[in-house]
């Protein structure tokens, strides 16, 4: 923590002792004729610390009282939220990210979701739109596949599993 960045706790202790401190010279003047020796002034100054300590202390059990609602009973920590799975229907939209390989020809390289690996991973691939099946021509061999700008057109997103 640095001195020039006060936490929200500490400026609202300072205020808290500045209402204090303005409201007890207001009253103290109203109240009190117009005479000021020593021995008012060190008691002004001890209600007023007195006060600040007592609205510090209300302030701490405040806070108190919201990080106990917060971790829950007998102190244990409160169970978090867990995300749910995906319905289906929505879940099948996702494509695992290890089918992505990349395919070079020609010096160019082209960006391929391999069907042999959507095959063995992905329980949807008979649902795949057909106008993404590309067959790429290697040096040796034909990689069969699916484009993956063509299948985020249709929807599909790839995902980490």
């Amino acid at each position: 923590m640095t001195l020039l960045s006060p936490t929200p706790r500490s400026l609202h202790r300072k205020f808290i002792a500045a209402v204090l401190i303005l409201s007890v010279a207001i009253t103290g003047l109203n109240a009190a004729p117009v005479r000021a020796d020593t021995d008012d002034l060190a008691k002004i100054l001890a209600g007023v610390a007195v006060l600040g300590i007592i609205g510090a202390a209300i302030n701490d059990r405040k806070h108190d009282r919201r990080d106990a609602e917060r971790e829950g009973h007998h102190g244990q920590p409160s169970p978090q939220p867990y995300p749910r799975p995906l319905p289906p229907q929505v879940r099948r939209y996702d494509l695992p990210a290890q089918c992505l390989t990349t395919v070079r020809r020609h010096g160019d390289r082209q960006e391929l979701l391999g069907a042999n690996c959507l095959r063995h991973t992905y329980p949807h691939m008979r649902d795949l739109p057909r106008a993404c099946y590309t067959e790429v021509y290697g040096h040796h061999d034909v990689e069969r596949g699916y484009e993956p700008r063509c299948l985020r057109r249709y929807g599909y997103r790839l995902v980490s599993r």
